[in-house]
Formats: C-alpha cells, structure tokens, sequence
C-alpha cells in the first residue's frame, strides 16, 4: 500500500496527541512538527518527543521560531498567567467568551505556514491540527471559519497547488468536539495521555498548576469523561 504522509501539528497535549492518534487510525503516516517559539510551558516539547515516540511518526521536526520578539502574550513575555479557582469559573465556551491574555497573536497562521511548507517537501496533500471550537479559550484562530479560509489560501500558495498536483486538505477532527469528547476518543485509539502536556504555567518539575485556562479545561473534560487525568498536578 502506498504511503500517505500527513503533518500533524503536535504540541505535547491533549488535542494534539488525540489528532496524531486520529490521523494514523485513518490510515495517513504522520510526519509531527512541532515548535521551540519561546513558549515559557516549553515542558511541553519534551511531551511532543514522548508522544512522537509512542506513536511511531515517520519523522518529528521541531522548528525554531521566536515569537518573544513580539510579546503580547501571556505564553510569550513576562506577563502572568492568569489561574482561576475551579472549574465553576469555566462556561459552555471555555473560561470566558472573551479572547484571553494566553493568546499568541498569529500562531496558528504561522505554524500552519510552517506546516504546509513542511507538507510540501515530503508530498503530503493533508495536514491535522488539533483545534477545536467547543471547550476552547476563545482564541480566533480556532474558529472553523478560519480554517475553511486557511485551506483556500494553502491551496493558492504552493507551486504544488498552482500546478495541480497537490491539493492541500486542513483536517481539523475536534474542532466540534467537547474536552470530554476528545478524551473518550483518545481513549478508545489507546492514546497514553500520561504522555502529554497541557499547562501553560508548569512548575520546574514538569507539574501542571491545575488552575490556568488549559488545566481547568483538561481536568473538566476529564471528569465529564469519568476517567482520572494521569498527568501530575501541583500540591496532588
């Protein structure tokens, strides 16, 4: 059978890790690539390697990008990140319907950028990102409307795609799917999140706060799941 590459954007966390998971019961051969972008949680690439290990990827890029140079972001400056007491403070949106202070202006435009560039070298006509538009925190960047708009201009960008020997699909599988969803999902593909890393605000241990926006979201999509979340919680 011949091989069909895919790039899968991996973070180290939940919704990526479940995406990789998806794109390989789907038959693709996963090529991850994830990013060194000055990321102050950056215990999270060290989660990217374990979960590219576990699940066999053909190839594991990690690009050097810095987005510190702009700042502007609670995950890219001094700024702190804002912790929240419970997950009571959380709606049917996320933490708040406003655009938080842990969004990194443009990312995902420039790591899906950074992915179809990718995509093209290796012959790939598919990429995954783990979005999703349920259980999220508001940022712009994750709004199907956005991706639809993404995957006209990829297919307007590459000499492949002018040419016509390669049109660009933007898979995005969780993008209407709850945290709790995701979970139960990864769960029945043998997804081992003990692996992952979703904290935005770890200690030196690696230990996730439990209390920034990423960690109220994980623990509630793992309780709506009745499941228990293996990863190791600061003060548990």
């Amino acid at each position: 059978m011949a091989e069909r590459p895919a790039i899968v954007l991996l973070s180290g966390g939940l919704d990526s890790t479940t995406v990789l998971a998806i794109a390989k019961d789907q038959g693709y051969t996963p090529y991850a690539l994830s990013f060194r972008y000055g990321q102050r949680h950056s215990v999270e690439l060290e989660a990217a390697k374990r979960v590219a290990s576990a699940q066999g990827v053909a190839r594991h890029v990690i690009a050097d990008i810095d987005l510190r140079v702009f700042g502007g972001s609670a995950l890219t400056s001094d700024i702190e990140v804002p912790k929240h007491e419970s997950l009571d403070t959380a709606d049917d949106k996320g933490i708040d319907s406003s655009v938080p202070i842990t969004y990194v202006p443009a990312r995902n435009t420039i790591f899906l950028s950074f992915a179809l560039a990718f995509a093209e070298t290796v012959g790939a006509s598919d990429i995954f990102t783990g979005v999703t538009a349920v259980d999220f925190s508001g940022y712009p960047d994750c709004r199907p409307e956005y991706m639809e708009a993404y995957e006209q201009m990829a297919n307007l960008a590459t000499r492949a795609g002018v040419e016509g020997t390669q049109k660009l699909k933007l898979h995005s599988p969780l993008i209407a799917m709850s945290k709790a969803d995701i979970v139960r999902e990864g769960l029945r593909l043998g997804v081992d999140y003990s692996l992952t890393s979703s904290c935005y605000d770890p200690d030196e241990q690696g230990r996730a706060c439990g209390h920034c926006e990423t960690c109220l979201l994980r623990l509630k999509g793992f309780a709506e799941a009745g499941v228990t979340d293996p990863v190791q919680y600061q003060g548990a």
